[in-house]
């Protein structure tokens, strides 16, 4: 699934969004999909670790924080790990039709920060067995409500 380029008057408007908003729908969503398989209850070693996510070009930044109930959004700003990517390749990352490999060693991908943890998370996410699929927005919306004070 090849993506569009994403129009300049698009990009610039994404790049002006608040990241809080967006990383808590990510964080909902990845919590639904993987959170008990790469949450910090199975991998005490990513717990509290905060990573970031750069989608270079739709200019949107999301910052999540690993939890022992999946992945909480965040507005820190010292990330222990930033992977920088295009929209297409984070999806063919997601969809698993791109090896983090290939992309990190053609410069498509960039892992800033905590190396070793970066390596970890690949290395945990290459070893999930799972189908890729989205969660329903009710789920999301059930999830980010339960996380409201």
């Amino acid at each position: 699934m090849k993506l569009p380029p994403l129009p300049d008057p698009v990009r610039r408007l994404l790049s002006r969004l608040p990241q809080y908003p967006a990383s808590a729908v990510f964080a909902a969503a990845l919590t639904l999909q993987v959170g008990e398989t790469l949450g910090a209850v199975a991998h005490p070693e990513f717990a509290g670790k905060l990573i970031r996510l750069h989608v270079s070009d739709a200019g949107v930044t999301l910052t999540l924080r690993v939890t022992a109930r999946g992945f909480a959004p965040s507005g820190a700003a010292n990330p222990d790990l930033t992977l920088t990517a295009t929209a297409q390749d984070f999806l063919a990352l997601a969809l698993r039709r791109e090896d983090p490999d290939t992309l990190f060693f053609s410069r498509r991908l960039v892992m800033e920060g905590d190396t070793e943890l970066g390596l970890l998370v690949k290395n945990t996410l290459d070893a999930l067995e799972f189908k890729p699929s989205l969660p329903t927005p009710r789920d999301v919306l059930r999830l980010l409500r339960s996380r409201l004070p």
